[in-house]
């Protein structure tokens, strides 16, 4: 029956679909507990975001060489993926990407962009405009706090430099990890937060 096989399909996909991402769910480090977030939220300085004026992509120089000729890009993509085979100048031939911000399954890179967690603009709006060219070439590229992870592109550009008030992951269930990821970044970069974000921070880490 065409119904019959069009349900077995679908069920060896989700199957499939669930293998690939057992153990491939992108897992940046760093990521601070419910309670060290909470910890966190509380001691950041609330104010008004500033002005963009003066702000590029290119006033946080990235993707910088992390060296056996990887950038920062291709050491994440490496990182969060499964079965990543690289070819001799880093860049991914196969493997596959889980995105856990809305549960897709992908196996060509070229479908993956890696987030910044708190997104450069909202960084410059928030502490960074102050910063040393230095300091934003760290922060673009920081592969020790939660700040970096593959997801879904049009996802990435969907949340675009947006707060967590204005966008959240399309998966509910990652809401508590994604502020959890948020809270530690600003924490460690001692960025701002405004009033709405926090609101927004504290009634997703209450799905923890």
């Amino acid at each position: 029956m065409p119904g019959s096989r069009t349900f077995t399909v679908l069920l060896t996909a989700a199957i499939v679909t669930a293998g690939l991402t057992g153990t491939a769910l992108a897992t940046p480090p760093g990521i601070p507990s419910e309670t060290t977030a909470r910890s966190e939220l509380a001691s950041l300085t609330v104010k008004a975001d500033g002005s963009l004026t003066g702000y590029s992509r290119d006033e946080f120089p990235h993707w910088i060489d992390q060296g056996n000729s990887c950038n920062t890009r291709e050491v994440v993509l490496k990182r969060d993926g499964k079965n990543v085979v690289t070819g001799s100048d880093c860049a991914p031939t196969s493997g596959s990407w889980y995105s856990p911000y809305d549960g897709a399954t992908w196996t060509a890179a070229s479908d993956v962009d890696i987030d910044h967690v708190v997104p450069l603009a909202d960084a410059w709006r928030t502490g960074a405009s102050s910063w040393t060219t230095a300091q934003r070439q760290a922060y673009a590229n920081d592969l020790s706090d939660p700040q970096l992870i593959a997801v879904t592109d049009n996802v990435n550009q969907a949340k675009g430099d947006a707060s967590p008030d204005q966008w959240k992951p399309p998966l509910t269930s990652y809401w508590c990890t994604y502020a959890e990821m948020w809270i530690g970044v600003k924490y460690h970069w001692k960025l701002t937060v405004n009033s709405a974000e926090k609101s927004a921070l504290t009634d997703m880490l209450a799905r923890c």
